[in-house]
């Protein structure tokens, strides 16, 4: 019987329809978030009459600016767009061909448009700052959108380009277009993706799959050297990516460093979910995954602490995890290591566009209709955070250009998305991204709850300083969570995915890093990167001295399973999770 004020169930499925329905006209956003947004910004706005003065007079200055740009460029004379600009040019029209007319003045007109309208949304006082985020937000999209360096017909780029090609840029762009809705239409991966395949050019590190249950598979990776450290690695890939991205092309996989430079290396490899797995929650992905690998690397390389990996959500659930057996006083760590992975949501960074409750609502109610989130819809809304580099100018470069960009291992990986069941990701995005419940020492494991602050084990965190998804300053709060007394923190150039796979030797790569003991005080992070000392290149060798540090003497390989335990091998690496569709 529901509480009073409660819906009755019927109810609420009911509720729940429509918000799906609603959610496939809307793909996937919720209107009344922004709308909210909207009306807090227009009646606070309204009550502000000294601001509204200010950005008449604005306005007045910006048309006049841009009436007197147009005229001296009407005069004939050659003139860039950003030349007596006030406020920041856009990159997009340094090129030559854009100080001519009319070119000149669209990129003139569309950047004092562009400040008129960043200028209206900032500093209207009483507008709650996620509002005032939400609004930039919506305000970057529209912009990016109506660029005129989108178009034709008001790039001089693409006009001097299809002049010089005789149209055949166009054409190509066309049969390109044809091609990618004949793909999409099929559900077929992008073009170029066919020349990576998996156990063939990607995830070729020899191994076997010694554990499979209806969660994961564990591959144990053959040994490369005469003797191997004494203590295993064990990787926790995120479940919302293929693990290969941690085994990639030889090159830049770190799989296989590691295998090469002596570390007996173990990797989850997450099942594919689908409809019969919508009630898999983040207790079964601790208890049948985490767990589960453990009890196994255990049996296989006995009396044998772990050094724990985790990347993304994986490092998050690695740190539920670690928590976990803390609380249990089971000392099977011997450290944990993050990468890119989130424990504080306070600032969660550009995701938290889409995590409200009225954003959440809609898509549990997607989630529950169908069982699993389609990995579409994570995709989608990744694109959306950096619309002008991963839509606008594919579209330019591709449809209008006529040019596709080479595919390389790392987006053939990106176009290999996975599905997230409907309790486990309901429950990881109220109970962690809204709530916060594992900073806040609120979230159980098994009906009792676990505190960051039981892990004492070595940790080492890796941060990056362009990352969209985690924000380097976000992962920089387990710092405060933890009692480590060997706590070391990583920021690497480049984003959530390049930085962390640099490769072991990467020219372009710089990082700095620090460790302090648990007396040390704590540092904000900005006090951090003035103290910790910058290093040109990979931060993989530094990381793998770390963990050769911390282990012990080099020993015989251990046996790939162990049959007798239950860990007999049961095919070669990469297994059959991987490949699931």
């Amino acid at each position: 019987m529901s509480k009073p004020g409660q819906p009755v169930p019927e109810t609420h499925d009911f509720d729940r329809e429509f918000r799906a329905q609603l959610s496939q006209m809307t793909a996937g956003m919720a209107p009344t978030a922004f709308t909210t947004a909207w009306a807090d910004w227009a009646m606070h706005l309204a009550q502000s009459p000294s601001r509204q003065a200010a950005l008449q007079k604005q306005a007045f200055e910006r048309a006049q600016d841009t009436w007197a740009f147009a005229l001296r460029a009407l005069g004939g004379e050659s003139v860039s767009p950003a030349e007596g600009f006030e406020g920041e040019a856009d990159r997009r029209f340094g090129g030559s061909d854009w100080t001519r007319f009319p070119f000149n003045v669209y990129a003139r007109a569309y950047q004092n448009n562009a400040a008129l309208m960043k200028s209206a949304i900032g500093g209207v006082g009483g507008v709650t700052e996620y509002h005032s985020q939400l609004l930039e937000f919506a305000l970057r999209m529209l912009l990016d959108a109506s660029s005129p360096s989108n178009f034709l017909a008001s790039n001089p780029e693409l006009l001097a380009l299809t002049q010089a090609e005789q149209g055949q840029n166009l054409a190509r762009g066309l049969k390109h277009l044809f091609e990618d809705i004949d793909r999409t239409l099929r559900g077929a991966a992008p073009a170029g993706v066919e020349a990576f395949e998996v156990g063939e050019t990607l995830a070729v590190t020899p191994g076997k799959v010694v554990f499979r249950n209806e969660l994961i598979e564990l591959i144990q990776y053959s040994p490369a050297t005469q003797d191997v450290f004494a203590e295993p690695v064990l990787f926790v890939p995120a479940w919302i990516m293929k693990y290969y991205i941690l085994d990639l092309s030889p090159r830049n996989s770190m799989v296989k460093y590691l295998v090469d430079k002596g570390h007996t290396v173990f990797m989850i490899s997450w099942k594919n979910p689908d409809e019969s797995d919508r009630e898999m929650g983040m207790d079964d992905y601790v208890e049948k995954g985490l767990r589960a690998a453990i009890d196994a690397v255990t049996a296989i390389v006995p009396k044998r602490r772990i050094h724990a990996v985790g990347y993304c959500i994986g490092g998050t659930l690695l740190s539920i995890g670690a928590a976990a057996l803390a609380r249990d006083r089971d000392e099977r760590l011997a450290s944990v290591t993050m990468f890119a992975a989130q424990t504080d949501f306070t600032e969660p960074g550009e995701l938290a566009f889409f995590i409200n409750p009225s954003q959440l609502a809609m898509l549990e109610a997607t989630m529950h209709r169908k069982g699993v989130l389609e990995s579409r819809q994570m995709s989608g809304a990744f694109v959306l955070l950096r619309a002008q580099d991963l839509l606008w100018q594919p579209i330019v470069d591709q449809y209008l250009k006529g040019q596709r960009a080479p595919m390389v291992d790392l987006m053939a990986w990106n176009a290999d998305g996975t599905r997230m069941p409907w309790r486990m990701h309901t429950e990881y995005l109220y109970r962690l991204y809204l709530d916060n419940e594992l900073a806040t020492n609120r979230f159980p494991v098994g009906g009792r709850l676990v505190r960051l602050s039981d892990i004492r084990v070595p940790m080492f965190v890796v941060g990056t300083e362009t990352d969209h998804v985690a924000p380097w300053k976000s992962v920089y709060k387990v710092d405060n969570l933890v009692r480590s007394d060997d706590f070391t923190f990583l920021l690497t150039s480049g984003g959530h995915n390049a930085g962390i796979i640099s490769g072991p030797v990467h020219p372009k790569r710089h990082y700095r890093m620090l460790t302090r003991g648990l007396a040390d005080p704590h540092m904000a992070p900005d006090e951090w990167v003035e103290a910790a000392t910058k290093h040109e290149g990979s931060w993989w060798p530094a990381w793998q001295a770390w963990l050769a540090a911390r282990s012990g003497v080099r020993v015989k390989p251990p046996a790939m399973g162990a049959p007798r335990k239950g860990y007999a091998p049961i095919e070669d690496a990469p297994g059959s999770y991987v490949r699931q569709r």
